[in-house]
């Protein structure tokens, strides 16, 4: 695996604990800026909307570009995002810089996850994608939790400067590991990727785009949104169902979402050493057996024992499924070699806006602190429904090995 595949994972890194950390300082910015509660939530919120419409615009804004310039452009305008909040003493500041960070961040995840795939070999691409998507998992693990402790310790601020500079190395290493050349029809950087380039022009956007909405690449999108929205839903509640149902201390909640965070590194791990040669198989017991976690959970939430072993389980289940079915649009999407993983970011981070919405909804009418886990049991059967449809309704075509077995 080259080296800059495994930068790239440390720049997505420090922007998933961006992402997330903001759960555990929206106390501190409330006081310090004056306001309220709801509104220091708003910045997370903020976030999530800049990472769904910004992760296409910000693709087709940069498709033409050279790869080692716009991984360098929007993790530069990410760090920039970070001192500008760090130093502010204005809410509104706070707040334009959250989605300007947003905006990069989907940028670079768009750009960062073409550049993985094109530097593997083809047999690696699966693992390339876990790494990159790996980064976030480690920022669940470490991240968010350090990122907590500064901000109780040393205040929000220091959170905020602590991304900016963790993101410094990745910027240096990204200038001497990652090649400095524009995405090509083929879609890789290898010799012989070049070569076919001298041939084979980059997709029109218009063109891309069509392969983007074809009616297989939607409904997998589709299903990836449900299954990210099942495990946000989940997750995001995670503290009040240890708390509240399980009768867990609330010391216990920091070590549940690091073990959730161990969980995911280990899914995606497995995942990338799998995906390349059972992908489908993978995704498909991935969700069957994401639903049935769900449910187990729903059901066993009085239960310590059972608590903690599902949460492990759950977080390995859904990383290593999810990192599978963003190899899987590439997949369905090779006609658009600059802007999939774009659209692959988008579907990721409307089930991690949805998701969380749908569960405090259930919560609010009074369904109790078990209600988004079992609305998480739901969203994945809609997402079960949505692949077999996608199945019968638009089987791939046939390849030539495939005709040369069945003949």
């Amino acid at each position: 695996m080259p080296f800059a595949v495994y930068v790239l994972g440390l720049a997505v890194f420090a922007q998933g604990t961006s992402e997330f950390m903001l759960s555990g300082l929206v106390s501190g910015i409330a006081a310090d800026l004056h306001v309220s509660i709801p509104d220091a939530g708003l910045l997370t919120s903020a976030f999530a909307v800049g990472m769904v419409i910004g992760a296409p615009l910000m693709a087709l804004f940069s498709r033409k570009w050279p790869r080692r310039r716009a991984l360098l452009i929007f993790l530069t305008a990410f760090v920039a995002a970070h001192v500008v909040g760090a130093l502010t003493p204005s809410y509104e500041v706070l707040l334009a810089t959250r989605i300007v960070g947003a905006l990069a961040n989907a940028g670079f995840w768009a750009v960062a996850l073409v550049a993985a795939i094109a530097m593997a070999e083809p047999a690696a691409r699966g693992r390339a994608t876990s790494v990159v998507v790996g980064g976030v998992t480690v920022a669940c693990v470490v991240g968010v939790p350090a990122g907590a402790l500064l901000g109780e310790h040393l205040g929000w601020r220091a959170a905020f400067w602590a991304v900016a500079v963790v993101s410094l190395p990745a910027l240096v290493a990204i200038v001497t590991s990652v090649p400095d050349e524009r995405p090509t029809a083929s879609g890789g950087d290898t010799p012989e990727a070049a070569e076919a380039s001298e041939t084979a022009e980059t997709p029109s956007a218009r063109e891309e785009l069509r392969s983007l909405t074809g009616r297989r690449v939607l409904l997998t999108l589709l299903t990836m949104a449900l299954v990210q929205g099942a495990t946000f839903c989940a997750f995001s509640y995670l503290e009040p169902l240890a708390t509240r149902v399980t009768g867990l201390g609330a010391g216990w909640v920091p070590a549940l979402l690091a073990l959730f965070g161990v969980g995911s590194l280990v899914g995606v791990t497995l995942s990338g050493r799998i995906a390349d040669a059972r992908r489908s198989t993978l995704v498909v017991a991935g969700m069957a057996s994401l639903a049935l976690g769900w449910i187990a959970l729903a059901l066993s939430a009085v239960s310590p024992v059972a608590t903690i072993a599902l949460v492990f389980v759950q977080g390995m289940l859904a990383f290593g499924t999810g990192s599978a079915m963003i190899s899987q649009v590439f997949q369905l999407a090779s006609g658009a070699p600059t802007l999939a993983g774009s659209f692959a970011t988008a579907a990721f981070n409307i089930g991690a806006a949805a998701g969380p919405w749908l569960g405090g909804l259930t919560i609010d009418a009074g369904c109790g602190f078990r209600s988004p886990v079992w609305v998480s049991v739901a969203l994945m059967a809609l997402a079960l429904t949505t692949a077999a449809v996608t199945r019968l309704a638009c089987p791939l075509p046939l390849t030539k090995a495939t005709v040369v077995m069945k003949s």
